[in-house]
């Protein structure tokens, strides 16, 4: 493919913007190369600004569930922006999309918008913080929770040592009251606390993880973590910024019969617009000012366009009654395809899929954390990336990202992908 305007277009926008991208996955330094500048999008398809169009599993990492540019939500997003942008009022789209998203969500009473799935995470830890009365918060490595100072931790030498930064602009004051867990390993959760008894206000998790590849929960995990906050006065917190309303109507949630006591939603709650939010029951959520001490406020929080976009895209998906069932046998279908196909040409692989999250692993080992996923072969994924791509198939650009799947895709783009994959596959 000729890639000539973006080429151009990249080299124009580092002179301006640091790394020439405004988030850094775009830039395509996981893979090389010099990431494609997007014009337009219509349903399950990006068109660059070389004209080159591809099949798109990225979907803006996750909200587009029923394709790019769906007619419902750009049709509410126009109507809306006739009517003014912004206004740092009330309105009332803002308690009819809370009052869907609750409809449809288990567990929660209340839910606070904000702008990002970041602000939405941050924003919930500093609330079981004051909830709770504690400091400290559990995450596991490889799961990505914004970038908040609080969650830009790795993990140290030992099971149950500090965290340590990331990041430089991370202090170590704040290093020191994340604890970092091994996802799927509840032993180690079970060290951690019993290391810090009574001072843990929350364990935070991606109930399915996207941001080390698709890894789902092992069988249990999550109802032990349950148990376990439980019996330890400590709030457990799902970041759906990526799995609310795309696994199930419900979320994680509902998939797996697990009550959270905070919920974080992102991406599908805005229909593609920038909108975060975060929610729980009454008692929880009353200790959010104005009605309690825990601060908390953004301009453009429940802003009018975002707000409109989400509504049309709930009110959608709660009305589909087969669009998750239809999600999945389209991602089972892709699955098997792409299995079949390294399955005979002998390439060493395995695939994780939850829903219509999913990923493949260049690694002989099933992938559980982010140590096994760190153990596959980057090498031969950038080969598989760019392969990709040059037949008109557009994946995450990293190893360590899920892919997602839109209504919007056609079984013939889904064996269009897997021919992709096996004309690419030989090359590896």
């Amino acid at each position: 493919m000729n890639y000539t305007r973006s080429s151009a277009l990249f080299t124009q926008a580092e002179q301006v913007i640091p790394g020439g991208v405004n988030s850094p996955v775009r830039a395509f330094k996981a893979v090389g190369g010099t990431p494609i500048f997007i014009k337009e999008a219509k349903g399950a398809y990006l068109i660059d600004e070389d004209h080159n169009q591809y099949i798109d599993y990225i979907n803006s990492w996750g909200p587009m569930i029923l394709g790019h540019a769906f007619k419902p939500v750009v049709d509410a997003v126009v109507e809306k922006t006739k009517k003014g942008t912004s206004f740092g009022t009330p309105t009332e789209i803002e308690t009819q999309i809370a009052e869907l998203a609750i409809s449809m969500v288990p567990h929660i009473d209340m839910i606070r918008f904000v702008n990002s799935g970041t602000e939405a995470c941050m924003s919930a830890v500093r609330l079981a913080r004051g909830f709770t009365g504690k400091d400290k918060i559990v995450k596991f490595a490889g799961c990505y929770h914004g970038h908040s100072d609080s969650f830009l931790i790795q993990a140290g030498s030992g099971a149950v040592t500090f965290g340590s930064p990331n990041s430089p602009g991370v202090t170590q004051g704040t290093a020191k009251d994340t604890l970092l867990a091994r996802y799927n390993s509840i032993e180690h959760v079970e060290q951690i606390i019993a290391s810090n008894k009574n001072e843990i206000a929350c364990i935070i998790i991606e109930p399915v993880a996207g941001n080390m590849g698709c890894i789902p929960p092992l069988k249990g995990f999550l109802n032990q973590l349950r148990d376990l906050c439980d019996a330890n006065n400590i709030l457990l917190i799902f970041d759906e910024v990526m799995t609310g309303f795309r696994l199930a109507k419900g979320g994680a949630q509902e998939l797996y019969n697990i009550k959270a006591d905070i919920v974080c939603f992102g991406k599908v709650i805005g229909g593609g617009l920038p909108v975060g939010a975060f929610a729980a029951n009454k008692d929880i959520m009353s200790y959010l000012a104005p009605l309690g001490p825990v601060y908390q406020a953004g301009t453009l929080s429940g802003n009018p366009l975002a707000m409109a976009a989400g509504l049309a895209m709930l009110q959608e998906l709660n009305k589909d009654t087969k669009i998750y069932k239809r999600l999945e046998e389209k991602t089972e279908f892709l699955h098997n395809g792409i299995a079949k196909v390294l399955n005979e040409m002998n390439i060493m692989h395995t695939i994780n899929r939850v829903g219509s999250m999913i990923s493949v692993h260049f690694s002989e080992d099933d992938v559980v954390d982010f140590e096994s996923a760190t153990k596959g072969n980057n090498e031969t994924f950038k080969k598989f990336f760019h392969g990709l791509l040059n037949e008109g198939v557009y994946i995450a650009p990293s190893a360590f990202e899920t892919w997602f799947v839109s209504d919007a895709l056609t079984y013939q783009d889904l064996d269009h992908t897997i021919k992709a994959v096996k004309k690419v596959a030989s090359t590896l």
